[in-house]
């Protein structure tokens, strides 16, 4: 901030002592012609000067449209470029995504005004979580769901507003299953998949292995 504000100083001071120098010159007849090439010089700068930073005024006209329709905030759940990430930094300019692993992501603030990105946090942080389990035609589709139930019933990540499971794809090879359960937010949300996963796979290799996906082999003997 402080480098910021001296850089301001001495733009002002030099564009005050020029346009002084200029008025000045101006004020007499003999010299006029002087003051005038001053000016238009000056004016030349600015213009070029205007073109230079046309990105930087681009990114903080941005920044006030994202200070007025707040597209992210701060804390916000965000997916940027790959990256599951929370707001932790909104300036005019430039935005700070710290990443999952503490990694810091600095984009334009112009990005979330020109690119497709996911607000997870948007209007509220309840989410949808979601586990898929790949298996055998032979699997107990009930089995599953009740076992999710148990994995569920006294889960503190889980807020008791959401469950169920699907059949949702078929294959020659495989049976596509879909777990589903509702969270409080992002964090929970991911943790309790985990969860979910781990104990969904350890319920069918121990109580139905004959379930786990299976290559049949058939030959006609003679």
């Amino acid at each position: 901030m402080h480098t910021q504000v001296r850089v301001i100083v001495n733009i002002a001071i030099s564009v005050i002592i020029v346009l002084t120098v200029s008025l000045i010159l101006m004020s007499f007849s003999q010299v006029r012609h002087i003051g005038v090439s001053m000016l238009a010089s000056a004016g030349i700068l600015g213009i070029v000067i205007g073109f230079a930073a046309q990105k930087t005024l681009g990114n903080l006209i941005a920044g006030i449209q994202i200070a007025i329709l707040q597209p992210i905030r701060l804390d916000d759940v965000v997916i940027i470029e790959g990256e599951w990430g929370r707001i932790e930094e909104i300036t005019l300019t430039f935005v700070v995504v710290r990443i999952w692993d503490l990694r810091r992501l600095v984009v334009p603030i112009s990005y979330f005004l020109e690119n497709p990105f996911q607000n997870w946090t948007r209007t509220s942080a309840d989410l949808l979580g979601t586990v898929f389990i790949y298996t055998d035609y032979s699997v107990s589709v009930d089995e599953i769901r009740a076992e999710l139930d148990r994995i569920l019933e006294n889960n503190p990540l889980w807020d008791k507003k959401f469950k169920g499971v699907q059949v949702t794809d078929a294959t020659e090879k495989t049976v596509e299953v879909r777990a589903l359960m509702s969270t409080a937010d992002s964090s929970k949300g991911w943790d309790l998949r985990c969860e979910v996963r781990e104990k969904l796979l350890k319920f069918l290799q121990e109580k139905h292995p004959e379930s786990l996906p299976r290559i049949r082999l058939e030959s006609d003997k003679k």
